[in-house]
């Protein structure tokens, strides 16, 4: 998908958790480890779905995706490129280092902004 795509596919905007973080996804659908509380999820099964966004920097240029994970199992929804500037400021604040963000601060609100949310 697309970025207006996505804009347009109000059950899957609606569905996104903008607080959670690549940490917590693997928390929940792969281990049993610390999450927000134990009341935000009750259990780890296949049913239990999460819809979130990421930022991979282990290539170049780094690339924001929109995930589902569903149990064991990852899709990746959509892939894009951060304006430069942003691209730029994120790199800077990390120290250029390679892995997977979450997606805070100024990214997140242009991504907000983009997707009409």
């Amino acid at each position: 998908m697309n970025i207006c795509e996505i804009k347009h596919n109000l059950d899957l905007i609606n569905s996104v958790d903008w607080e959670m973080t690549p940490e917590e996804a693997i928390a929940l659908h792969l281990e049993w480890g610390p999450l927000r509380s134990q009341a935000y999820y009750n259990s780890r099964d296949n049913d239990n779905e999460t819809v979130y966004f990421v930022i991979n920097t282990w290539k170049k240029p780094p690339i924001l995706t929109l995930v589902r994970r569903r149990g064991f199992d990852s899709e990746e929804l959509g892939n894009f490129r951060l304006p430069q500037n942003l691209e730029n400021e994120f790199m800077k604040g990390i120290g250029q280092y390679k892995g997977v963000y979450a997606v805070e601060g100024n990214v997140r609100d242009w991504l907000k902004r983009e997707l009409d949310v």
